[in-house]
């Protein structure tokens, strides 16, 4: 018999995060019940008298629906063990959401065993179960799920952790698989690629992550190649080992379930074939939001979107698993982002490694490749990690707007199924305009050098790994909106030669029409002198949520906050600049409108040598 999943508890009793656990509010309690259960273990539950705790929760419910699409499993057989009288209900869902009791069973001191065949979730759909204590009280034990007649040997996996400068959030990890002793028997070696200047074996706790871990813990020392440069070196380092089916990939900044690591190795054990298996991404801040279910790539702009049906920001605390309909339904995925990613070592050897793109693309290139390959991906539900989330990050206009202009477009170069890339190109254009009438040239100036870099051809990719981002950071030193403060008052104040008229600050344009007269205009407003008054003072304070195009194209100068509110920039109109960034890109837009075929064909050609363990290697001996 080979357990597919466990019933499992918080680590910590986090009350933020006991939701995704135990439910306690789906069903109207008996008359006088008003005390709650309490978590006595990683896999027990204490309910007092009378009190009813339901399993259907994102950690405890079985995704039945994923286990009948990718794997061998035909048959699952439910136990949960009991101590004290209790009532065993078992449920079952549709892909449309809908509930049905399946089985009940009473008992007293005993172990509920119930056979559940996986036929009708084709669709979608959960098994989950409640449990109702005595008038004295019950304890739930333990539960599994699990199968029989299928292969029991279990593989293992290398864990690779990138990190940069973030030493307290990885030691937290290592101290946290240490601590997990039937995760450790799953993994052959855990892989810290140590990419920064802040080394994690300087920090304090190393000492006790390293004992915990023992020879299993590996730190590669390696020149800052990003997060795909860091993530290839782990699988490179799995291919040349030859021990583990899989290597698992995490984010330095996350926390992880680890009880999702084993159910991960599980479910990609018992796929029909090779099947890279993903873990969801919780909110770091806001625990019980589910920020990803799944993550797809929209084909005609080639850029990252939810999994058809399904939703960001999800709160488990306000819309349990039971009504939420759309949980219920089976979301497919084209790649899984690699805060937590389980990859074959087969599907290694077949399609090759991470491709050198520092950051940005990487992971969902690799999804979109490997499934063209044959190999899916899967988001596993009950899998998952804590991340921070993308709204407290302002990457689409820091340093990183270089990768993500540069590898949206190599990505759709190589894969896009549309002529000249659909409309991915035109919306650049149309991306890279509004930049300029926000005065946030800084950003505008990466993305033209991302098309410059384009148009040079793929044999950059390897060479400028490495160099790249210090020459992005010193091009944004010469533009004001790259130069930030912590402090409002380490600005000159905010003033306007004159009030707005009658009084009236900007409107948002309502419909087409009026925000194409709003950007003609803002555009012929570049062209005119800036006010000198508005050189020496910021004309408005603009928080980071009304940061939009329109609004900024209608000052001469502004202080504008970043997304986690720790800094503030003052953005100030250049007509110079907006003349020459404007030109510029047009011009390089259509040049690669027009080269798109070429450039398509030269790419895909080099592709298979990019990603080869032998062109990384080279790459992996550039010094730190």
């Amino acid at each position: 018999m080979t357990v597919l999943q466990r019933l499992v508890l918080p680590v910590d009793r986090d009350l933020d995060v006991l939701k995704l656990y135990v439910d306690e509010t789906s069903h109207r309690q008996e008359e006088g019940a008003s005390r709650t259960s309490t978590v006595l273990g990683r896999h027990s539950l204490s309910v007092p008298g009378s009190r009813r705790v339901s399993f259907c929760t994102y950690f405890n419910a079985f995704p039945a629906s994923y286990w009948r699409r990718w794997t061998v499993v035909e048959e699952v057989l439910l136990r949960v063990r009991v101590r004290g009288p209790a009532h065993v209900i078992v449920y079952r869902s549709s892909g449309k959401g809908h509930a049905q009791r399946v089985a009940s069973a009473e008992t007293v001191n005993d172990v509920v065993e119930v056979p559940l065949p996986l036929d009708p979730f084709i669709d979608g759909g959960w098994y989950w179960f409640d449990v109702i204590a005595g008038k004295d009280g019950a304890v739930v034990e333990g539960a599994e799920w699990s199968a029989d007649g299928i292969p029991a040997e279990r593989g293992s996996a290398t864990v690779g952790i990138t990190t940069y400068n973030r030493p307290g959030f990885c030691v937290d990890q290592l101290l946290a698989l240490g601590d997990s002793p039937d995760v450790l028997e799953l993994l052959d070696e855990i892989i810290v690629i140590d990419q920064g200047v802040k080394r994690v074996e300087d920090h304090p706790d190393f000492p006790a992550a390293a004992r915990a871990l023992g020879s299993r813990l590996r730190i590669i020392d390696q020149a800052n190649l990003g997060g795909s440069g860091g993530f290839a070196r782990a699988m490179a380092e799995t291919l040349q080992a030859e021990r583990s089916d899989y290597v698992l990939l995490l984010d330095d900044d996350v926390v992880t379930e680890p009880e999702g690591v084993i159910r991960a190795i599980t479910f990609a054990d018992l796929t029909r074939t090779p099947t890279i298996v993903g873990g969801h991404m919780f909110d770091l801040y806001d625990r019980s939001v589910l920020h990803t279910f799944g993550e797809g790539v929209e084909p005609y702009r080639w850029f990252y979107r939810p999994a058809h049906h399904t939703h960001y920001g999800h709160d488990f605390a306000h819309a349990p698993l039971r009504t939420t309909p759309w949980l219920h339904r089976r979301a497919d995925v084209d790649y899984n982002a690699w805060w937590m990613c389980l990859i074959p070592v087969d599907v290694i050897r077949k399609i090759g490694l991470a491709l050198p793109l520092f950051i940005k693309w990487d992971d969902a290139e690799y999804g979109v490749r490997a499934k063209r390959a044959g190999f899916p991906t899967v988001s596993l539900p009950g899998a998952a990690v804590w991340h921070v989330p993308w709204h407290e990050k302002d990457d689409t206009l820091d340093w990183q707007a270089y990768y993500h202009a540069r590898n949206r477009l190599i990505t759709a170069l190589l894969h896009s199924p549309y002529e000249r890339g659909g409309t991915l190109v035109r919306e650049s254009m149309l991306i890279t305009a509004k930049h300029v009438l926000a005065m946030q040239y800084s950003t505008a100036e990466l993305v033209c050098q991302a098309l410059e870099d384009i148009l040079a051809g793929p044999a950059h990719l390897h060479e400028s790994l490495a160099a790249k981002i210090g020459q992005i950071r010193a091009t944004r030193q010469d533009y004001p909106d790259a130069r930030a403060a912590e402090h409002v008052e380490d600005f000159p104040d905010v003033r306007r030669r004159r009030p707005p008229r009658k009084g009236r600050e900007f409107a948002v344009p309502e419909g087409r029409r009026a925000m194409v007269r709003t950007a003609l205009g803002a555009a012929l407003k570049q062209l005119r002198p800036v006010d000198d008054f508005a050189r020496r003072h910021p004309q408005a304070a603009v928080p980071h949520v009304d940061q939009r195009w329109w609004l900024l194209a209608q000052l001469d100068s502004a202080l504008v906050s970043s997304a986690d509110g720790t800094r503030v920039s003052w953005y100030q109109r250049d007509p110079a600049r907006y003349r020459s960034l404007a030109v510029r890109s047009s011009v390089l837009h259509a040049r690669l409108l027009r080269e798109w075929p070429r450039l398509s064909r030269v790419y895909r050609a080099a592709l298979a040598e990019l990603v080869s363990p032998e062109s990384w290697r080279d790459t992996f001996e550039t010094r730190p």
